[in-house]
């Protein structure tokens, strides 16, 4: 209570200690690694057009990677966009029900493209250490595999952890972010995609 002369005081004993969107910390982290980690991709596959640019045969005395598995996996990552929103609506609406079912839709998904995913590395017609192709090819499907497995690890914590708890507001808002994440992912492997399987075949 405030005494005569004091300013009255402000009482945010109810308020929440997390938020969604721009007003999380998390949120800004999370875009901070997806503008370095889309700047790294955009760097290889620059590269990857550079080698292209210097090179009187490409892809270099070996075929272009075979079109079924990259094919497949674009419409699984496409899909999986969809459990992954509404595994984020569910979280910013403190669904726990439905965070459940979603995150492990999502992971589903996740694990379907990692399968495909060695199928694909079987199917690009060289070897990594072949020469310049190779190598620009591998790392490129390297680095975008090394993000969906980490991602898909993190997915599966949260999944776990929903199930076993302790739970409070902060884990819904890791959801959140981590779907934002996801949908990094799937947009970044457009271009992966395109360079891959179509920049090898353009004249």
């Amino acid at each position: 209570m405030n005494q005569p002369g004091e300013s009255p005081s402000l009482d945010v004993s109810g308020l929440r200690s997390y938020a969604f969107g721009h007003h999380s910390v998390m949120w800004w982290g999370t875009m901070g690694m997806i503008a370095i980690e889309g700047t790294v991709f955009a760097l290889v596959i620059a590269t990857y057009f550079y080698l292209r640019s210097h090179s009187a045969a490409w892809p270099m005395s070996v075929l272009p990677p075979e079109l079924l598995w990259g094919t497949v996996n674009t419409a699984v990552m496409l899909a999986s966009a969809v459990p992954n929103h509404f595994a984020k609506k569910a979280a910013e609406a403190h669904d726990l029900h439905g965070v459940r079912l979603w995150l492990w839709v999502a992971v589903a998904f996740g694990v379907v493209f990692l399968g495909v995913r060695v199928l694909e590395f079987a199917a690009l017609n060289v070897r990594w250490d072949s020469n310049a192709y190779g190598s620009v090819v591998w790392v490129l499907l390297g680095f975008h595999t090394a993000h969906l497995a980490t991602d898909v690890a993190d997915t599966i914590v949260l999944a776990v952890l929903f199930h076993t708890g302790p739970l409070d507001g902060k884990r819904f808002v890791d959801v959140s972010e981590n779907s934002m994440y996801w949908y990094f992912v799937v947009l970044v492997w457009l271009p992966i995609y395109f360079t891959l399987y179509w920049g090898a075949r353009a004249l």
